[in-house]
């Protein structure tokens, strides 16, 4: 079975991606609270699952492409806002599409590595 990730660092680089992870949600949630009388209801609460499941790192790249859609979506349905913050927002979301949840997520407690012990014959 292919996997989506490649590998799900522990350490420093795990709690670095559990950063990414939190950075792309905060960035998704103000984004949707700053324009919220702008945006359809269902596309908050859609905005606000693709949040959990970032933050809790569950089918984490899918999520992260879920979330720069979203992104995307509310930037047209608003008329678009600085280049800076499109700029961080899209790098954050395909960093985490790209690099996986890491090791302290759900991804990582399903599909990460195991330690396989075989019982003699």
């Amino acid at each position: 079975m292919q996997r989506l990730f490649s590998m799900f660092p522990r350490g420093l680089p795990g709690l670095a991606l559990l950063f990414l992870r939190m950075s792309t949600v905060l960035a998704l949630l103000v984004n949707c609270y700053v324009h919220r009388s702008e945006i359809a209801g269902w596309i908050q609460l859609c905005a606000m699952m693709i949040a959990l499941f970032i933050s809790i790192g569950f089918l984490t790249p899918i999520a992260a492409s879920a979330a720069l859609l979203f992104h995307v979506l509310i930037w047209f349905l608003i008329g678009g806002i600085g280049s800076a913050a499109l700029i961080v927002v899209t790098l954050d979301a395909l960093a985490l599409m790209l690099l996986g949840p890491g090791a302290y997520s759900i991804d990582g407690y399903r599909f990460g590595l195991r330690v396989v012990v075989l019982q003699p014959p």
